[in-house]
């Protein structure tokens, strides 16, 4: 059974860094996709970033040079730096179509 379980989001100042975990159960790395998405109020979920294979990393315009995907074992990590207001939103855990529950972000002063 494949479980996704997003930790770390929480309320951060402009300029501030926060490090998302994915506790990934069941996933088969390098077969899809896994990565982070996220929803702002009002907005369409988007792409922040994600491994396109075992370690091949694609990241949304707006965050590259911020956020660095890692994976560490059955975990995958979402450093986020240089942290804006527009990065506030929930993150969420991908893989195929399955989903965690989110963790929230708040990018205020």
């Amino acid at each position: 059974q494949v479980q996704l379980v997003e930790s770390g989001g929480g309320l951060v100042q402009p300029g501030g860094s926060l490090r998302l975990s994915c506790a990934t159960r069941g996933i088969i790395f390098g077969t899809s996709a896994v990565g982070w998405y996220r929803q702002a109020p009002g907005r369409q979920p988007e792409l922040v970033a994600s491994f396109t294979d075992e370690s091949t990393t694609m990241y949304e315009d707006s965050v590259k040079g911020r956020f660095t995907l890692s994976r560490v074992n059955d975990k995958v990590y979402l450093q986020m730096n240089a942290l804006k207001p527009e990065d506030t939103a929930i993150y969420y855990c991908n893989w195929k179509n399955w989903w965690g529950q989110g963790t929230q972000v708040v990018v205020s002063s």
